[in-house]
C-alpha cells in the first residue's frame, strides 16, 4: 500500500486537514501501515502539486482542509483495480523467530509471552471495532462496511499471530 493512495482514499470519504488525516490514519490504518505527521504533510503537498487533491478551505493558523479531485479519485481507483498487489509481509516477529535458537529458554519464554499478549490484545481491539461496526454505531455506509472487512482481517491476523506465539512457546528450538 502506498501512503499516497491511503490519503486519497481517506479524503474520498470527506475533506480533512493534515492533522485530522494524521489522527484518522492512525486510528484506521496505523496498525498495518504506520505514517508520521511529517510523512503525511509531505505527501499532501505532493498530492496537491500533482492535482490529485486540492485545498478546500484555509482556517486559523493556515490550517488547510483538503478534498480529493476527480483525478485523485481516478488514481485511487486505478491503484485498487489495476496495480498488482504487493503481498510481501515484513513482520519482524517472524524474522526474529528464525534466530530464536540464539536465546536462552528463559529469554525465549519471556519474549513469546510478551508477543502472545500483544497480538491477543490487538485482536481484541479489532474485535471491539468489528462489534461496533456490526451494531451500526458508525452507520451503514460503504466506507463503514469496508472498514468492517478490514477490522475482521485485523482480528484474524492478530489472533493467528497470538496463537503462533503460544504454539512457539510450547515448541522451542532444541539447544
Amino acid at each position: 500500500m502506498s501512503l499516497r493512495h491511503a490519503l486519497i482514499g481517506l479524503l474520498a470519504e470527506e475533506p480533512a486537514s493534515g492533522w485530522d488525516l494524521s489522527r484518522r490514519f492512525e486510528s484506521v490504518l496505523g496498525g498495518v501501515w504506520p505514517a508520521g505527521h511529517p510523512q503525511i504533510y509531505l505527501e499532501l503537498r505532493r498530492l496537491e502539486q500533482d492535482g490529485l487533491i486540492e485545498v478546500e478551505s484555509e482556517g486559523p493558523r493556515r490550517r488547510k482542509a483538503y478534498r480529493v479531485t476527480g483525478a485523485g479519485l481516478a488514481e485511487v481507483r486505478r491503484w485498487l483495480t489495476s496495480v498488482e498487489v504487493d503481498h510481501t509481509l515484513r513482520l519482524e516477529p517472524l524474522l526474529r523467530s528464525v534466530f530464536f535458537w540464539l536465546m536462552t529458554p528463559e529469554e525465549l519464554a519471556t519474549h513469546l509471552d510478551r508477543e502472545a499478549a500483544y497480538f491477543h490484545a490487538l485482536a481484541a481491539k479489532y474485535r471491539e471495532l468489528a462489534a461496533a461496526k456490526d451494531r451500526g454505531e458508525f452507520g451503514q455506509s460503504p466506507q463503514t462496511r469496508s472498514l468492517r472487512v478490514a477490522a475482521e482481517a485485523g482480528v484474524r491476523l492478530n489472533q493467528a499471530l497470538g496463537e503462533w506465539a503460544d504454539w512457539a512457546k510450547g515448541n522451542p528450538p532444541e539447544r
